[in-house]
């Protein structure tokens, strides 16, 4: 995407002026909306080139550049280190097997990423599809909590197929595992600190005979 044009750069008559909180000033001269952004401390800046007239705004276009660039890296990084990970059932699985592959199910949604759960049906068992869907809605319904259906279970040929993603972004899961590493070794330091000082004490303590 090609920046938009910015101050003098402008060249045409007259514009359509936005203010700085989005309000409609009207079309006035370019001249007049530069000394507009001049008095203001902000930039005139063009937001819709091919409008007749073209629309500008008051806007601080240093800061307006940086926030755009974090919302992008924000989006970059919680598009690339969203990952879907894949777990795989049969219709009558024993309760040992589906407590475990829940249990994966469980720690991949708590982790920030989206599960495809994947009931796999062999010989007759294709004729009995209600076992599938009833399977993959329980496991929707214990992961309520942690998770939503983002693609409901579907007949894929020999398989069943349902999406679950999580309720919370893994840029926050990573957050508040930072958060809670940087605590857990402010405590570290606090409880290293208070024994040296409770060392230095004794040290300092007056013997008696």
């Amino acid at each position: 995407m090609s920046e938009p044009r910015v101050n003098e750069r402008i060249r045409v008559p007259e514009v359509r002026l936005v203010g700085p909180s989005g309000e409609q000033v009207g079309v006035v001269r370019v001249e007049d909306a530069l000394r507009l952004a001049e008095e203001a401390d902000l930039d005139l800046v063009e937001v819709a080139p091919n409008a007749r007239p073209p629309v500008c705004k008051l806007m601080d276009y240093g800061k307006y550049k940086y926030e755009s660039a974090m919302k992008a890296r924000d989006a970059r990084r919680n598009q690339a280190n969203t990952q879907l990970k894949e777990i795989q059932f049969r219709p009558k699985i024993d309760e040992h097997d589906y407590a475990t592959k829940r249990g994966h199910v469980e720690r991949f949604l708590k982790g920030g990423d989206k599960v495809k759960c994947i009931v796999r049906f062999r010989g007759r068992e294709q004729s009995r599809p209600e076992l599938g869907i009833r399977l993959l809605q329980g496991l929707a319904e214990e992961m309520a909590e942690l998770g939503t259906v983002e693609s409901h279970p579907r007949q894929d040929g020999r398989n069943m197929v349902m999406v679950l993603a999580p309720t919370r972004k893994k840029a926050d899961v990573k957050s508040d595992q930072r958060r809670r590493r940087e605590e857990a070794r402010a405590a570290r330091r606090a409880e290293k600190h208070a024994g040296r000082n409770e060392e230095a004490h004794s040290q300092q303590a007056p013997q008696h005979l």
